[in-house]
């Protein structure tokens, strides 16, 4: 059997993964609030679970690996942007919903076996936080209900805080109705214009840390395997998780293993508004990067480092995947050699995974390279279309050809530099060699920048 090594968070350090059950490896990732388009941070957790997800799949066989990934479709920010436009949650959510399920799709991730909605888990989550008051963990006050952080003695240990620490650094919400300031809501009354369901407490709606507790143990049981996110969810989200669902079955371990993935920056800043640098996965293809190049940039850096997304690793990436492309175009993939999963079974190393790409790349080895990269989702042949030519270029191949020849006699090379620096200032990369020219469309190409071909 393969060792998988995994960073666990609440240990803080390297383990090697042994499954609770190895005929159902279980893994839980906090997915997305849905009311915006995703940004390309919120990829990066997907995508290193995605791969993950396949790892295991490989190790453990297709049908023994259950991984969910939830929607939370009932949140302040989402009743927010309802009457910032008039339309219905229920529509916005649907919409939202479907636009990250397109994008993550766009990247190469594959569907999870389950994508729950917090909507469809409200009764299981009353149900825990029943449970919770019965076992003094929780208590009613005014319309809420707040998990008691004091009746949980291990509160804190996934973040390393403890809850002096915690307030005293932490913008805690301050309410007459708490007993602690660090108590969190399990539960919350809603006004007429806000989703609502009857609960014990009245009408209300769920806070956000409940909903995944709901759901893991709905799905996965009390405890299963991994759970995960960015680490921006390791406190308060991740460490209310654990304490609300170690209370309500307090005989089982909750998750063994902790993921979390680093943040990421664009062009060495912080992704801000402010800044002018923030972008959605929707944004960037739309700009003309391919769903597999930003794949490419993300694996490229391990999870557990901080990321930086620039436009020249983009740039270094789609040259690198097209010359991949047509390496192993129409060609049958071998077995992936265990040199491959042994080094994706460290710590989910997709750079090393990279680098011994490149090897068989320059091996000329095409079957090797084709299947080792299906491993962390590249190449497969269902992401290629965006290497097709999409504009008919070969009068400008043809212009630039005779130019060449031209200036072979002449040994004026004027014209030839004049035509590569038009071609490539449009957006087309430049290929030339003894035996032909090849104008490649990259990243942001315009075809109306190019002139009419009847004037070259």
């Amino acid at each position: 059997m393969v060792t998988i090594t995994l960073h666990n968070s609440m240990t803080r350090r390297k383990e090697t993964f042994a499954p609770i059950n190895p005929d159902n490896v279980r893994m839980y990732l906090c997915g997305p609030t849905v009311y915006d388009r995703a940004h390309i941070g919120n990829a990066r957790n997907v995508i290193m679970f995605d791969v993950l997800f396949r790892l295991l799949k490989h190790v453990y066989g297709d049908t023994h690996v259950t991984y969910v990934r939830n929607f939370t479709d009932v949140d302040d920010k989402i009743n927010a942007r309802a009457a910032q436009t008039g339309r219905s949650i229920g529509e916005i959510t649907a919409e939202t919903t479907q636009w990250f399920l397109d994008d993550m799709g766009a990247l190469g991730n594959q569907l999870p076996t389950h994508m729950p909605r917090a909507t469809q888990y409200i009764d299981q989550m009353i149900a825990m936080i029943s449970d919770l008051i019965a076992k003094n963990h929780a208590y009613a006050a005014q319309g809420h209900v707040l998990f008691a952080v004091d009746s949980y003695d291990r509160y804190g240990r996934l973040s390393g805080r403890n809850i002096d620490d915690m307030i005293a650094g932490a913008r805690v919400e301050v309410a007459p109705y708490k007993r602690n300031p660090m108590d969190f809501v399990l539960w919350k009354p809603s006004q007429d214009h806000e989703p609502g369901w009857d609960s014990p407490w009245g009408r209300g709606r769920p806070g956000w840390h409940i909903e995944c507790s709901a759901m893991s143990r709905d799905l996965l049981g009390a405890h299963f395997d991994i759970h995960g996110g960015g680490n921006d969810l390791m406190f308060p989200h991740h460490e209310n998780e654990i304490a609300q669902s170690c209370c309500a079955d307090p005989n089982a371990g909750f998750a063994n293993v902790w993921l979390h993935n680093e943040m990421l920056q664009v062009e060495g800043k912080k992704m801000s508004k402010s800044l002018g640098n923030f972008f959605t996965v929707r944004d960037l293809l739309d700009q003309g990067y391919a769903g597999e190049v930003i794949r490419f940039v993300f694996l490229s850096t391990h999870y557990g480092k901080p990321m930086d997304w620039t436009d020249a690793k983009a740039r270094d990436a789609e040259k690198t995947l097209r010359k991949w492309r047509a390496l192993t175009d129409g060609v049958a993939p071998s077995d992936i050699p265990p040199a491959v999963i042994s080094t994706l079974g460290d710590d989910l190393n997709t750079s090393g995974v990279i680098a011994l790409l490149h090897q068989y790349a320059n091996a000329g080895d095409a079957p090797t390279l084709k299947a080792a990269a299906s491993l962390i989702g590249l190449l497969g042949d269902d992401m290629g279309h965006w290497t097709a030519p999409t504009h008919d270029l070969s009068t400008y191949e043809t212009a630039l050809l005779k130019a060449r020849e031209t200036a072979m006699q002449t040994k004026d090379f004027a014209q030839v530099d004049q035509l590569k620096s038009l071609f490539q200032s449009a957006g087309l990369e430049v290929r030339m060699s003894k035996t032909g020219v090849e104008l490649i469309p990259g990243v942001g190409f315009d075809i109306a920048a190019l002139p009419d071909a009847d004037t070259l």
